[in-house]
């Protein structure tokens, strides 16, 4: 089985680009591992700029990789990066990242939210500190750090938010099933809503991103069951590919919007003309997977 932090190689990937990240910075949050990382990963083999803000700085018992090993792979791979530990919920940390992606590339051409914390408990069993770190990094931190680079992202040619965060769905199944979770992460959708109206003049797109199915991250996998859960889910390189389609703009746009959309990684992938997505699994048929949640 492929680990959560490996990406499908580019040889096994049925996603053919239709454009290029090449010369583009790009800031994400988060992007040590997983989801995030993945993305980045796909920017670098186009020779983007990457500036990476992730806590972990140094090796961690139960998580792979480190800030500065992922900025190794992103030079590697084709890409410039910059690694810097720090924290969405501090607002100096963020002040300084958009402030060092000016100084070492000249600009922020893009902001990926991708940090997100997880606790999918009852109202009854949620502990308040969990219910308050997903607020702080979900909500807070995406609001904080898209906020933050808007100065930057005025300046840009092509200046885009996403966010990795679900449509809007107010169907109660979901908000009575996990609730703190799920107020926090749309938090996230509802700041990818109003920035993308109240930025329409700027010209500074701004969308959300979800997967159909379970991804295979370090987050689930130290959930209860996780490693259970993981063998029906999809490696993070279909939400690397996807994103690389958004942000480049691909097939999807033809007579919509390019802003203030919700998502997912199978539309945006087939409207890249991508039709098979057996590549992508870890190995279950696709009528095994595990879809996500608020879908």
């Amino acid at each position: 089985m492929t680990s959560s932090d490996e990406a499908l190689p580019a040889s096994g990937s049925p996603y053919q680009a239709s454009g290029t990240l090449a010369g583009r910075t790009l800031l994400i949050s988060g992007g040590s591992r997983g989801i995030g990382l993945a993305i980045a990963r796909r920017a670098a083999r186009d020779g983007a700029n990457i500036v990476l803000l992730a806590k972990t700085g140094e090796p961690h018992p139960k998580l792979a990789g480190t800030v500065f090993t992922a900025a190794e792979e992103l030079v590697q791979a084709g890409g410039q990066a910059l690694p810097l530990v720090g924290d969405v919920r501090r607002d100096e940390d963020v002040a300084g990242a958009v402030a060092a992606a000016v100084e070492r590339f000249g600009g922020v051409d893009i902001v990926i939210n991708n940090a997100s914390a997880i606790d999918l408990s009852t109202t009854d069993n949620v502990d308040m500190k969990k219910y308050d770190l997903m607020q702080d990094i979900n909500v807070r931190g995406t609001f904080l750090l898209s906020k933050l680079a808007l100065p930057a992202l005025r300046a840009s040619a092509q200046p885009h938010i996403l966010t990795l965060s679900p449509p809007l769905n107010l169907d109660p199944h979901w908000a009575g099933k996990h609730l703190a979770y799920t107020m926090a992460k749309y938090g996230m959708s509802l700041t990818t809503l109003g920035l993308a109206e109240e930025l329409k003049e700027d010209g500074i797109r701004v969308n959300s991103l979800w997967p159909c199915t379970l991804i295979d991250t370090a987050a689930i996998r130290n959930m209860p069951h996780g490693d259970t859960m993981v063998l029906a889910a999809r490696g993070p390189q279909i939400m690397a590919d996807a994103a690389h389609a958004v942000l480049t703009g691909g097939n999807l746009h033809a007579g919509a919007a390019a802003t203030g959309n919700f998502y997912t990684d199978e539309q945006v992938l087939a409207a890249a003309g991508v039709a098979d997505f057996r590549p992508y699994s870890l190995g279950a048929p696709e009528d095994q997977l595990v879809p996500d949640i608020f879908l």
